[in-house]
């Protein structure tokens, strides 16, 4: 039962009764008493059992009047853990975030507990001394152990063993002869701070007008929303900077959310350079033990600033006085996922929750935050030329129903000529394209077999240099088979469109000398793989760049002055309500890479449609006419931000199943004339890992409570039975 909303004062006699939230999908509390001595408030961390195992939770609140029926049923709270308790700011983040987003508690409450893990003090690591003589029996491996350790002093066991190329039996041999002593190991000492006057940067005249807003938005400590408005180059980073140092003169944190953490190592070493240190960081990669020290010095407020993927937003910090959410038009804040939240909405809501500031930057806002922007919801802070006087890049398109690439390949004659005359300048060229492997499909010649997923309603994609048809949907994949399995004709395959892949092999048969690589999520084996072939790109050893969106995240390429789209239509022929947006999105900043630092950059557009608006806009450089145009469309059409939408996906193991469901609950809608229910329909991904899925999509105007709408509704339909599945998705974003 929840009694979260009940708090009166427990007479001193009387047993104490308290109600946990715990971090699984539940969303109600559960009442347990307290034990005498144990003193306990709302907001700590506790150890409860429940069913046959102990588990985390969180007090949410004093329990003053318990079913007296249930007294003698009740279980007592195990343990308070030593864990600083989490603020009543963030419990009102995650009861605003369930409500919303029609979550359990319980699963928004285990991302701010980073999943349970690892909470608690940090385990305390042996280390080994050299006390005393060597040995009687000195093998060679004891020998190097001892000259290793011949400094006496302490060394982690394993770096020990690892040094001097032992297994650690060897080790536990020396211990035991007297010759080494075992020691714990001191805690490692906490990063030093940032330090907000380490390397101030000489800012331009107008770079210097948003550097003194941005201080006072920092300053005034109070909550307000900055859209920080700047082109490719324009040096957004460094004028947001001086808000994050403002923030830590002041001893407050702050929080900088990032769309691809794992891949931001140029970031923190421009961090490094304005402060002399490296932040915090928090992602997905991160090992258990350093995930348990970060949490901890963040929680404790020793962590004066973290950069973080969009999960960041729900770690409990002590003093957080500043949220920065960096490229804030990016579609991987939107958590698909478990809980299904955008992680830049949310992070305005946090910042109103706990009245700080909040700076959106993007050099492509998206449409709700430029329409906040229009409406003074946001102060915009616009950066509108290049850092150093760099011009933008010049913009062409190149029709390829007038200049087709010759049969069999994808690269126009006029951007391959583009790409010799910028080599032989030692010069770098991007080709992008948005498709990763080989090839989209694979068809047999003799029969027209096309290779499908086995389990997905999807083609099966071509990566050549893992010689495997992979399904982009599920993981699904199977070799590359050398005879057709549906007629058995040999070497009939042919590989249908290109891909990243694909694309390197045509760049070489083109371009012979020049030095290649591809950058695709698929490729990418670790984050040190990435961060170390982006700085070969950096530092001149590539040629030719090959890449997905991977590559329009924010990097700097000083050599980089050409960028050729092979494919610009891509994004706009799927049916998706923001293909528009998307599109001009991804390519405006694709094409942002070149001309940062030198020389003039230009970018080539391989398109079969030069008129549509996205191309049009993108060719003139004249964003006030998409964003005009798109608003337009958006408002006639009550589509967000004019507009609410929700969506409700559908899966079962069959297709009558799911589709049966979806018309139950279709059925059963509240009539409200501000609402319109669609569907259900099938959705244009009908089958993933063997599940049938449709979709309802429910829309209302922008004042109204969607979310309460939805909960009412659901309350009153059937609860799936069997394999069926419902998710419900507030604001989403894909449309698949």
């Amino acid at each position: 039962m929840d009694h979260s909303s009940r708090s009166t004062t427990t007479p001193a006699n009387a047993t104490r009764m308290v109600d946990v939230l715990v971090p699984v999908a539940l969303d109600q509390t559960y009442s347990y008493k307290v034990p005498r001595g144990m003193e306990l408030k709302a907001g700590d961390l506790v150890g409860v059992p429940l069913g046959p195992r102990e588990v985390l939770a969180v007090v949410w609140a004093e329990n003053a009047n318990p079913d007296p029926r249930l007294h003698n049923r009740l279980k007592e709270v195990s343990e308070k853990l030593d864990l600083p308790p989490l603020k009543p700011e963030l419990r009102s983040v995650v009861d605003w975030v369930a409500n919303y987003t029609l979550s359990p508690r319980g699963m928004v409450l285990r991302m701010c507990l980073r999943m349970g893990e690892n909470l608690g003090p940090e385990r305390v690591r042996a280390g080994v001394r050299l006390v005393g003589d060597p040995p009687r029996r000195l093998t060679p491996a004891r020998q190097r152990v001892i000259e290793v350790l011949s400094d006496r002093l302490l060394h982690g066991k394993s770096e020990a063993a690892k040094e001097a190329g032992v297994s650690a039996g060897v080790i536990d041999g020396l211990v035991d002869e007297g010759t080494l002593t075992v020691e714990p190991m001191p805690p490692p000492p906490p990063p030093p701070a940032p330090d907000p006057d380490f390397g101030r940067p000489d800012f331009t005249q107008l770079q210097r007008v948003a550097v003194d807003t941005m201080r006072a938005l920092a300053a005034n400590g109070t909550f307000h929303v900055a859209l920080l408005d700047g082109v490719t180059g324009s040096g957004k980073t460094e004028v947001y900077f001086e808000a994050v140092a403002e923030a830590i003169r002041r001893g407050k944190q702050s929080l900088i959310l990032m769309p691809e953490i794992a891949l931001t190592g140029q970031f923190l070493d421009r961090f490094a350079q304005r402060f002399g240190v490296r932040p915090i960081e928090w992602h997905s990669e991160l090992t258990p033990r350093t995930r348990a020290r970060n949490w901890a010095a963040i929680s404790e407020g020793n962590a004066p600033v973290v950069v973080g993927a969009r999960s960041a937003l729900f770690l409990p910090y002590a003093k957080l006085g500043l949220i920065v959410v960096d490229e804030e038009h990016d579609q991987a804040y939107k958590q698909d996922e478990g809980v299904h939240y955008h992680a830049r909405d949310m992070a305005v809501v946090r910042a109103h929750i706990a009245k700080i500031p909040i700076v959106l930057a993007s050099a492509t806002p998206s449409v709700e935050s430029e329409v906040n922007a229009r409406k003074s919801r946001y102060q915009r802070i616009a950066l509108p030329s290049r850092f150093g006087g760099q011009h933008m890049p010049h913009i062409e398109a190149i029709d390829m129903r007038r200049e087709p690439p010759a049969r069999g390949r994808f690269i126009s004659p006029r951007l391959a000529s583009e790409i010799r005359k910028a080599i032989e300048k030692r010069e770098q060229a991007l080709l992008f394209l948005n498709r990763r492997g080989y090839a989209p499909l694979t068809l047999c010649r003799a029969c027209g077999h096309r290779f499908a997923c086995t389990i997905c309603d999807a083609w099966l994609v071509d990566h050549r240099f893992r010689q495997r048809l992979v399904c982009h949907h599920c993981g699904f994949s199977m070799p590359r088979p050398q005879t057709c399995p549906h007629c058995a004709a040999e070497e009939s395959l042919v590989a249908v469109g290109p891909g990243v892949e694909r694309l390197q092999e045509e760049a070489a048969a083109l371009f012979p000398e020049a030095r290649t690589m591809v950058l695709s999520s698929d490729l990418i084996t670790s984050i040190e793989t990435m961060r170390s072939e982006l700085a070969e790109i950096a530092e001149g050893r590539v040629d030719i760049i090959i890449g997905t969106q991977l590559v329009a995240k924010g990097h700097n390429f000083p050599r980089l002055n050409l960028v050729g789209v092979v494919d610009a239509d891509l994004g706009l022929s799927n049916g998706d309500p923001r293909a528009s947006e998307r599109t001009w999105q991804l390519l405006n900043q694709v094409i942002g890479r070149a001309g940062r630092e030198q020389g003039r950059g230009v970018g080539y557009l391989q398109t079969h449609q030069p008129d549509h608006p996205v191309m049009k806009a993108l060719i003139a450089c004249d964003r006030e006419a998409f964003y005009d145009s798109e608003i337009d469309l958006r408002e006639r059409t009550l589509y967000p931000p004019f507009g609410r939408l929700a969506s409700l996906i559908i899966s079962a193991g069959d297709r009558p199943s799911a589709e049966g469901l979806g018309r139950r609950l279709v059925a059963l809608a509240p009539r409200d004339e501000r609402v319109v229910v669609l569907g259900p329909a099938e959705a244009p991904l009908a089958v993933i890992k063997g599940r049938y899925r449709f979709r309802i999509l429910v829309k209302s105007a922008r004042g109204f409570d969607l979310s309460d709408y939805l909960r009412n509704w659901l309350a009153v339909c059937p609860k799936p039975k069997g394999n069926q599945k419902l998710e419900v998705d507030v604001d989403p974003q894909s449309f698949l």
